[in-house]
């Protein structure tokens, strides 16, 4: 079976699917590999590196998409809408594999299923110790919460660890981690390395002991609540419960010199946490990194991919930190694709589609000209 890598033509995407060290791997296991030219360059990976990997080099996107069994990307293909069309590129009985966000684009489904193309979503691999290898939005999160900690002290004012010196002692920076997952976790790690005096809250009680192994103090803002669904994500709250939840953070959020939120709810917009009254009562100078900008964002002020200021705070709604490690984030990305191709794969000689398979099962979102995933089925019945 071919192997095909795009460019990817998402705006301001550096990632790239393949990295030469697994399209190796990949060919010693019988798979031919066609990288689009330049596919790696805005993740320092050249086509030379590529093809002394093994691959070959396709110099345009249709020859490369015409020629693969196997389209393998980052982002979701663009439509013709988008100014960009990769999908009318796939044919018949391809299989895409990629962060589709399926919940957010039911449209994209729908027409990728009318169109035969079998689609596996990496943002859909469970969450269990089976799949561990394959959770791609596990190692991406990891990226996107350090960086998201290196920005918040990038754009704050001040220095983040204690400092005693002739003249005054300088306090530790004050930093509110709102999400316990591992974006979150990775932030707390990364503030408490930097020196800050980290709190944590999340609404899935069960993470407690991991805030605390890492230095954080827990922040229990539901007593006796846990919004923890059957697959280890946050479930959506009730607005009883959004409200007593920002409530109980008013006085720490006033407090804070630095907010990191990472809350997200899979098919969801963003639950809106912290509202506008609660920045105007934070400190003139304090910082907040939205890390669920991509979904409408836990700020009520945040802008999707824009930096602003508003009354004396500096709100941060990057939604692709990932892409600013291009090198590393595409490394961890194409080890989870190897991962799940060599688990399809098994010891057959070519890869196929188990739909019973419990990852399979669970990530695969068309197959054979139908829209398969019951969850993406459910939202496109209750949406009409």
């Amino acid at each position: 079976m071919k192997i095909g890598v795009p460019v990817e033509r998402f705006t301001g995407e550096n990632r790239v699917a393949l990295v030469p060290d697994v399209v190796k791997k990949l060919v010693k296991d019988g798979f031919s590999v066609l990288i689009e030219k330049g596919a790696g360059d805005r993740a320092f990976y050249s086509d030379s590196d590529y093809t002394a990997a093994g691959a070959q080099i396709a110099p345009t996107a249709e020859e490369l998409y015409s020629s693969s069994n196997i389209i393998l990307k980052v982002r979701q293909p663009l439509t013709q809408a988008e100014g960009k069309d990769e999908v009318s590129l796939l044919k018949k009985d391809t299989i895409l594999i990629s962060f589709l966000q399926p919940m957010q684009n039911t449209a994209l489904m729908q027409d990728l299923a009318a169109r035969g193309i079998n689609a596996i979503s990496m943002d859909f691999i469970p969450r269990s110790t089976k799949a561990q290898r394959m959770d791609a939005l596990s190692s991406q999160n990891n990226l996107a919460g350090y960086k998201a900690a290196l920005s918040a002290a990038n754009h704050y004012g001040r220095i983040f660890p204690m400092l005693m010196t002739a003249a005054a002692t300088i306090t530790a920076a004050k930093v509110l981690i709102i999400g316990a997952g591992v974006a979150g976790l990775q932030a707390l790690g990364t503030a408490r390395r930097l020196g800050a005096v980290v709190e944590v809250t999340d609404v899935r009680t069960a993470v407690k002991e991991e805030v605390q192994s890492l230095g954080g103090k827990f922040i229990d803002i539901l007593p006796g609540a846990n919004l923890q669904d059957e697959r280890g994500y946050a479930r959506e709250a009730t607005p009883e419960e959004l409200q007593k939840q920002q409530e109980t953070l008013l006085k720490h959020v006033k407090g804070s010199d630095i907010i990191i939120t990472t809350a997200v709810v899979p098919g969801r917009k963003a639950p809106e946490i912290i509202s506008e009254d609660m920045v105007k009562e934070m400190k003139n100078g304090s910082v907040i990194v939205d890390l669920a900008a991509d979904y409408g964002g836990n700020c009520s002020l945040t802008q999707a991919n824009k930096t602003i200021t508003a009354h004396g705070v500096t709100i941060i709604g990057e939604s692709n930190f990932p892409t600013q490690m291009a090198p590393q984030a595409s490394d961890l990305y194409a080890k989870n694709i190897y991962a799940l191709l060599e688990y399809m794969k098994g010891k057959q000689e070519t890869l196929t589609v188990n739909t019973e398979d419990e990852i399979v099962k669970e990530s695969l979102i068309t197959w054979q000209g139908s829209v398969f995933n019951s969850r993406v089925l459910s939202l496109i019945s209750k949406n009409g």
